[in-house]
């Protein structure tokens, strides 16, 4: 059965539910898409930021996909309680306790010949918003970005958590905070930010990636990786019914309710 288009025009705020395998999906078609349009002397290329995060971080914004844990059996009725010299000695039921790592995705373009790095695109996660050692990671490469040469591009279409762009959010004007954005900060001019709302109820645009500075930047069409991403990952089966975790505005969540009654979702 062919699966269907998402019942949202832009972002699809449920697919953030699920978004561990959303941004794997995003950067590798992002990656795809970008590779055919680059110069010949320019390549894209997936890279990966790995880290260690405790369970009381994690849980505080995502729930993993799979989580094996190690636990010993409980001990038999009849061994529970030993005796040595006349002391009764209770056996524990026995944990293993391990830190989780993660593993996040993102694109850097390079220079074909020594390996220079032109632009970095994010896909911000949860991970990178919600405090814990995954947003300090994050912090330290942008910084490590916005000291070189090389343009950075971040986008964030998810609503958990604190901004972390390159732009503080007290410089973002009121009306342009949207339910989501992107940053572009050319390499050529560390002081500009280019920043793009992406409303909730709008057709995501088509973001000008910059290259170097003398060379026209390449399209990447932002709705047709969430779209291609919907489709092919089937999420079409998620639960519309389900409570969104931050909720939605009061109007936008009415708005959304009758979008997903027309749609069969409700």
């Amino acid at each position: 059965m062919r699966a269907m288009k998402s019942p949202f025009p832009g972002m699809d705020p449920y697919l953030e539910t699920r978004w561990e395998g959303v941004h794997h999906r995003l950067i590798t078609y992002a990656c795809d898409a970008l590779q055919s349009h680059l110069p010949d002397d320019l390549w894209a290329v997936l890279q990966e930021r790995v880290f260690v995060e405790t369970d009381s971080e994690r849980m505080r914004h995502v729930v993993p996909d799979v989580h094996i844990s190690r636990v010993y059996p409980p001990p038999t009725p009849q061994a529970v309680m030993l005796r040595e010299g006349g002391v009764v000695v209770v056996e524990p039921v026995v944990f293993e306790l391990h830190d989780l790592e993660i593993t996040e995705g993102y694109i850097k373009i390079l220079d074909r010949a020594g390996g220079k790095v032109v632009t970095v695109i994010e896909f911000l996660s949860p991970t990178n918003k919600s405090g814990g050692v995954g947003q300090v990671k994050y912090l330290e490469k942008q910084a490590e970005m916005l000291r070189s040469d090389a343009s950075l591009v971040e986008i964030d279409l998810v609503r958990a958590g604190e901004r972390v762009l390159a732009l503080p959010r007290y410089e973002i004007p009121v009306q342009h905070r949207s339910d989501y954005l992107a940053c572009i900060s050319p390499g050529w001019k560390r002081s500009r930010r280019e920043l793009y709302p992406l409303p909730l109820r709008q057709r995501l645009p088509i973001l000008p990636i910059p290259l170097r500075k003398q060379e026209s930047p390449v399209s990447l069409d932002l709705q047709a990786l969430v779209d291609q991403a919907y489709t092919t990952g089937r999420y079409d089966r998620l639960d519309y019914g389900a409570d969104l975790e931050p909720p939605l505005s009061a109007e936008n969540a009415e708005w959304a309710e009758a979008l997903l009654q027309v749609a069969g979702k409700r």
